[in-house]
């Protein structure tokens, strides 16, 4: 594959560039935000389910 210089990309690699970041970020990326923050707060329930609420020491 001949490498061209960024000043002389050709159209169609630039608009499968432009294709590829707008699905990674407005497709992929947000989906995978909600996945982490979801099972870091599942994580987090089921911690307390087993161990109870965080709250003052008891004496």
């Amino acid at each position: 594959m001949t490498e061209h210089p960024p000043s002389q990309a050709p159209k169609s690699s630039r608009r499968r560039e432009l294709i590829t970041f707008l699905v990674l970020a407005f497709g992929i990326w947000p989906i995978v935000a909600v996945g982490v923050v979801g099972g870091y707060g599942f994580l987090v329930w089921m911690l307390q389910i087993i161990y109870g609420p965080p709250g003052p020491p008891v004496h």
